[in-house]
């Protein structure tokens, strides 16, 4: 039996405008496109092996109805490119290892799900026998609901299929391939491993509600020996900007999709609005909506979120819409500080050379569990320009601060914009403080305004500036609202009109994340949302920011002026 390619027609209407989709769905078929015409590597497009897989799936009776409906072309290409490019010289060894899939909730999510799992389960050629599969999930609830949805698939097909029913059992947490020994289970983080553990595939849900690695880090420790896994995830945005599907995947997905990074197993394919406002036309909702493209159920959905949205605009819950129903990760509290994109917004690609200019220093101390913030403010050509540094204590163990806060401290080391204490105590080193400040303001010949601090603990490290420079304007900042609250406001206003700008920095991104405005009657100051959640960098650079605003930096002088013929003295 022949197979026809299901991908053709997709990307046809994709690449011509007729079909309108996200940025990001555009760039994961133009990928497609050129990954055809490569000739330098060892994968193919096979489409007949593509359209058996989506042949599959369209066999798949809907559990209650037992109807069967065909997939939508959004569909076809996923499960087309996931299982259509394969190894030249061994076609069972798939191209795609690693599979992310981002898109509004009620779009076709439960046929993927399943029928990924049930085809490899039926038909998964490498390994040949005892393929270990999993419908994974954040906890122990989610993941029981994916593997009963699989398991009610089965069933449906177990009532069509006389061959199918022999060769398949259905236990209570276990489904069993008699012929070849492969498996199905459910899998969640806090559900433990069991012997001899090794997931072929493992479908994660909602990969969003997970707050550690901790997942997907224990799947691929099993994974390490198999020619063609598969991790596939599916997911909705979320409210957590901190956590590791927006942080990490999320981002290389798309730096994958615009070509940024280079990663030929990894498949990528978000249905997100490409910007709040689009949210205003209804037009556009296939973006983050594409079972708006089937024609039986444009109706119903748009008149479902048209709805939605109306009630959202009424009753102040409109955060919640955007995130569920158009896949846009906005913070879960109305009372954010600071909105994710306006910050992004102003972050500029590479660290300023800020060498020789004048300079206010933040800080905030920490000793056992909190982070040592340093900032810096630095103007430059009428902005302000913000970057900082963190010592990071370990008292109770690094890992188990890495897990709490929610931030890769190793990473942060790495990159060059923290460091971790050395001592054995694990707390942080105010001589190892002091002596990185010394350094770093005399290798930048930097002209020091004032260091600007919060007098909570912070005498060890004001007694040794003090003794050996004295030439540095040390000022003290009173903290709570009658101080702060201006500098506050004025601080997000500056970042809203990008006159200041900050370099990227996952510890001033993670504060500002995680910081709520809250007010009292002499005014506004910043908290954070929870309590292991870190605010240290933002109240540090509050803490600058509180002195050196009112500085006028709009006449400033660039050397061009300096030394052009109109400058004189």
């Amino acid at each position: 039996m022949k197979f026809k390619d299901p991908l053709p027609l997709f990307l046809k209407r994709v690449l011509t405008g007729k079909l309108i989709t996200s940025r990001a769905i555009n760039q994961a078929v133009q990928r497609h496109e050129s990954d055809l015409k490569r000739k330098d590597w060892r994968w193919y497009y096979d489409p007949e092996l593509a359209g058996k897989a989506v042949k599959f799936m369209e066999l798949l009776p809907e559990p209650k109805s037992q109807k069967l409906d065909p997939l939508a072309q959004f569909q076809k290409f996923i499960i087309g490119s996931i299982y259509g490019w394969v190894d030249k010289d061994d076609p069972t060894i798939r191209r795609f290892t690693d599979a992310f899939i981002s898109m509004a909730r009620k779009n076709g999510k439960s046929l993927l799900i399943s029928g990924v799992i049930l085809y490899e389960f039926l038909f998964g050629k490498n390994p040949a026998n005892n393929r270990q599969l999993y419908t994974a999930a954040n906890d122990r609830k989610q993941a029981g609901i994916v593997f009963n949805m699989v398991k009610k698939r089965l069933e449906a097909l177990r009532i069509k299929d006389p061959e199918i029913k022999r060769m398949t059992k259905i236990n209570r947490d276990e489904i069993i391939n008699l012929d070849d020994g492969s498996t199905i289970r459910s899998f969640s983080r806090d559900a433990g491993l069991v012997d001899g553990y090794e997931p072929h595939v493992a479908v994660v849900d909602e990969y969003a509600n997970a707050k550690t690695t901790d997942m997907l880090e224990t799947l691929s420790t099993g994974q390490l020996l198999l020619p063609s896994y598969l991790t596939f995830i599916i997911s909705t945005a979320g409210f957590d900007m901190n956590v590791p599907m927006f942080t990490q995947n999320y981002p290389y997905a798309k730096k994958v999709l615009s070509g940024e990074e280079e990663a030929d197993r990894y498949f990528a394919f978000i249905a997100e609005m490409d910007e709040v406002s689009e949210v205003d036309n209804p037009d556009l909702w296939i973006k983050a909506n594409p079972l708006i493209d089937v024609d039986a159920l444009r109706g119903q959905i748009n008149g479902y979120l048209d709805q939605k949205l109306k009630e959202a605009r009424a009753d102040g819950s409109l955060n919640s819409k955007l995130v569920k129903n158009f896949n846009i990760w906005r913070q879960a509290a109305e009372d954010s500080y600071m909105d994710y994109e306006t910050w992004k917004a102003a972050e500029i690609d590479e660290k300023l050379d800020i060498r020789g200019q004048r300079v206010w220093f933040g800080i905030d101390v920490g000793r056992t569990s909190d982070l040592f913030a340093i900032t810096w403010l630095v103007p430059t050509e009428g902005k302000w320009y913000l970057d900082g540094y963190g010592f990071i204590a370990s008292k109770y163990g690094l890992d188990a601060k890495i897990k709490t806060d929610r931030i890769n401290y190793r990473a942060v080391e790495q990159r060059g914009e923290g460091e971790i204490t050395q001592l054995e105590s694990g707390i942080i080193d105010n001589e190892r403080v002091y002596e990185w400040l010394e350094d770093f303001i005399e290798r930048n010949d930097l002209d020091v305004q004032g260091i600007c601090f919060d007098p909570w603990q912070f005498g060890t490290l004001l007694t040794m500036i003090e003794k050996n420079h004295p030439e540095w304007p040390m000022v003290q900042v009173r903290q709570g609202t009658m101080t702060l609250s201006m500098p506050t406001k004025q601080f997000r206003d500056d970042v809203i009109n990008q006159k200041l700008i900050h370099a990227p920095n996952e510890l001033l991104t993670t504060a500002v994340n995680n910081a709520v405005l809250m007010s009292d009657n002499n005014g506004v100051r910043i908290d954070k949302n929870k309590y292991a959640n870190k605010i240290d960098m933002l109240d540090a650079a509050l803490d600058a920011y509180a002195i050196a605003f009112t500085e006028n930096i709009d006449d400033y002088l660039t050397d061009e002026a300096v030394f052009s013929s109109d400058f004189g003295f």
